[in-house]
């Protein structure tokens, strides 16, 4: 009996030992981004390898090739991506064209509840159609497009006398963007410790996305709507509204007067370099780059502060941030669901945060202390509150270098008038959607 034991007990461990290699041999990966954040995953991932076995690598690309890199993996079909990281606009065609696994099944039995994440992350990260209960990402990355400015500048008492006296009130962040135009022109071509400043690094930049995602920071502050009644593609009175022409003819404005020299071509890392230069007393960016940008040796901690978009007619910040899906045509799915499964944890959830990403989870955003967790924490969940983002429908690309072009050629290029670009704008989206069956 004691040989027979011992030949059973052998067996079970030689049957754990190959589990556990098989285990070991695992392997997915996830495909996102190039930046900080990607940085602070890496490193949170490492907890899923140690409770699954499941090795993780990682494929990440710089933003200006990631959408044409990633989009065409996915359209041709690849298996690169076990897991990807796409952009909120991207979740329409991932739905539509298959690229994503529908997650409703996986999230009733695992009991991951939508709920459990703040509406707007959802709404814009997890669903299609828009607002419907059919789920092909898990929100992953929350985002919005936020301000930072020298705060250590705006302290000074030499400069805090003087905006007084020429503006009638307090050197300090904007209340609305009328108040954000008179600092910007209160800081362009001043001097301070021996170096001439600029006053706000925006976004200009005609090749990808980034004029579209600076000017509707103005628009959704001036209470831009894509339609005149959701879901009808009815753009008329909307996207060419008196408010739309007059938010657009403040970025020009904002642009010509107060921005730094050669700034007609700038994104994300061209307004990182602008201020953390010391160029600039503000800058236009995502709140993903926040905490670097507290980190920073030069320019962080005492020296810079951070507000949320400011308002003209209504609170609106241009959305940013990410839902991970898993890719359909990744032999790894299930792999790729436990690793779902293990990111949806509330403790995980609170882990990300505390790294650097930014967690859109309840039981971190809602917890009591949240907002003085970070010195932007409370900024970021003010922003999250009244995000609103661009067209997510499946030809999304197309409607994107639509606008690109109506408006970098009137904010950069000064070619005609605001309601001119506005009216060419939805001849082109008119053309667009009829093409797609929409009109």
């Amino acid at each position: 009996m004691k040989t027979l034991l011992k030949t059973c007990i052998a067996a079970l461990v030689s049957l754990g030992a190959v589990a556990g290699a098989h285990a070991q041999d695992k392997e997915i990966t996830l495909c996102w981004a190039a930046w900080d954040p990607a940085n602070a995953l890496v490193e949170l991932s490492k907890g899923f390898t140690e409770e699954t076995g499941v090795k993780m690598n990682f494929e990440f690309v710089p933003w200006t090739n990631f959408a044409d890199r990633m989009l065409n993996e996915l359209n041709s079909g690849g298996q690169l991506c076990d897991l990807m990281i796409g952009d909120s606009q991207w979740i329409g065609g991932g739905a539509t064209y298959g690229h994503y696994v529908k997650l409703n099944d996986f999230f009733a039995a695992e009991g991951i509840s939508m709920d459990d994440f703040l509406p707007a992350a959802v709404y814009a990260y997890s669903t299609w159609p828009k607002g419907s209960e059919n789920y092909y990402a898990l929100p992953a990355m929350g985002d919005a497009l936020g301000w930072v400015y020298r705060k250590d500048w705006f302290e000074k008492p030499e400069l805090q006398e003087a905006f007084q006296a020429e503006y009638g009130r307090p050197l300090a962040p904007p209340k609305d963007w009328n108040e954000l135009l008179d600092l910007a022109k209160f800081f362009q071509g001043r001097e301070i410790d021996g170096q001439t400043r600029y006053g706000a690094a925006i976004y200009t930049e005609r090749g990808s996305e980034g004029i579209t995602m600076g000017v509707t920071a103005a628009l959704y502050a001036w209470g831009f709507e894509y339609e005149t009644e959701p879901g009808t593609y009815k753009m008329e009175g909307a996207v060419n509204s008196p408010e739309a022409v007059e938010a657009l003819e403040f970025y020009k404005t904002l642009y010509e007067c107060c921005t730094p020299p050669g700034h007609s071509d700038a994104y994300m890392v061209a307004n990182l370099d602008a201020f953390k230069s010391g160029t600039v007393a503000m800058q236009m960016n995502w709140f993903a780059f926040f905490p670097g940008i507290y980190k920073d040796e030069t320019v962080g901690g005492d020296k810079v502060g951070f507000f949320v978009n400011p308002p003209m007619k209504v609170p609106g910040s241009t959305l940013g941030g990410q839902g991970i899906s898993v890719v359909s045509y990744s032999p790894n799915q299930d792999e790729a669901l436990a690793y779902i499964k293990w990111f949806a944890q509330p403790e995980v959830q609170q882990k990300w945060w505390d790294l650097g990403g930014y967690a859109v989870h309840k039981s971190v955003v809602e917890d009591p202390g949240f907002p003085d967790s970070q010195p932007f924490a409370g900024q970021f969940l003010e922003a999250m509150s009244s995000v609103k983002d661009f067209w997510q429908e499946p030809i999304y690309a197309e409607l994107l270098q639509a606008m690109q072009k109506r408006v970098h050629d009137y904010v950069v290029a000064d070619q005609g008038t605001a309601q001119e670009a506005l009216d060419k704008l939805i001849e082109d989206w008119t053309v667009s959607f009829e093409d797609d069956g929409k009109l």
